[in-house]
């Protein structure tokens, strides 16, 4: 068990700094929109954020989906146990889809339910939308949001390679999608035919209610079009759009500290 965590870290942290990598470089070379706030200032804010929860999460919950399929596994649970036998790349691949609804559909209840927004909003009071944004989240919404990924885990019985392979595209694909990149517009429409592209998952960081409530897939796009939650645009263009909440604008409200009592703060934002 524990070289199935060390390995699962190590692929995690390897694919994660790759990525982000490339995003940084791509952002710097051809940004796609400009920001209106210090860059500086937002990436230590949004990486101590990370550093924070990443601590955390490694000190009360380590790599509790992988638990949960080697305890699936070993105990027989979930629906992959309890089905005919299929062939391991099916089942990888089934996992790996129905865990895309599961973030899908999280991301629409963490909208929809107050208590639950409350600790969302933090993701959505970056005034900018860059890579960094991708990694900006409450540590209390990181701890909730991994029990409810092990649940699904254990329902589905899903195998540790789909458990590892997820975690590794949904944190690929959502820094990808956070990026502040520029993709051509013939390619934009055909990527988003099958993932979520940056111009579609800015439209949900839109200060308008309508746009903020959209675009929920961080993977697939498929899951907001076939729930009606798509919007190919934003109504004021790409560049003239607002980024965040009306009620968290003050650079007060930006700062470490605030973000992580910002949950208990008397702000519906909505």
């Amino acid at each position: 068990m524990d070289t199935i965590m060390e390995q699962e870290a190590a692929i995690r942290l390897s694919v994660f700094l790759g990525i982000f990598g490339v995003m940084a470089a791509w952002e710097l070379v051809s940004p796609r929109r400009i920001l209106t706030r210090p860059k500086g200032e937002r990436w230590l804010t949004n990486i101590l954020l990370t550093a924070f929860n990443t601590a955390l999460v490694r000190f009360a919950v380590p790599a509790i989906a992988v638990s949960a399929a080697v305890l699936a596994e070993s105990e027989g649970w979930g629906v992959f146990h309890w089905i005919p036998p299929l062939p391991s790349l099916v089942v990888v691949i089934a996992c790996v889809i129905a865990l895309d609804l599961l973030i899908y559909a999280q991301h629409l209840v963490f909208h929809r339910v107050p208590v639950l927004w409350r600790l969302h909003r933090v993701h959505h009071t970056d005034l900018d939308i860059d890579v960094t944004t991708a990694l900006r989240f409450h540590p209390v919404e990181i701890i909730v949001s991994l029990f409810i990924k092990a649940v699904a885990v254990i329902a589905l019985g899903a195998p540790v390679e789909a458990i590892i392979l997820f975690e590794v595209v949904l944190n690929a694909t959502a820094m990808f999608n956070h990026g502040n990149v520029r993709l051509p517009a013939p390619v934009d429409a055909l990527v988003r035919q099958a993932l979520v592209t940056p111009d579609m998952h800015r439209v949900h960081h839109s200060v308008h209610a309508v746009e903020l409530n959209s675009n929920y897939g961080f993977n697939l796009s498929v899951w907001d079009r076939i729930f009606g939650t798509y919007r190919a645009q934003p109504v004021d263009g790409h560049d003239a759009m607002v980024i965040g909440l009306k009620e968290f604008r003050e650079p007060v409200d930006l700062a470490l500290p605030f973000l992580l009592v910002q949950p208990f703060r008397n702000f519906s934002s909505k």
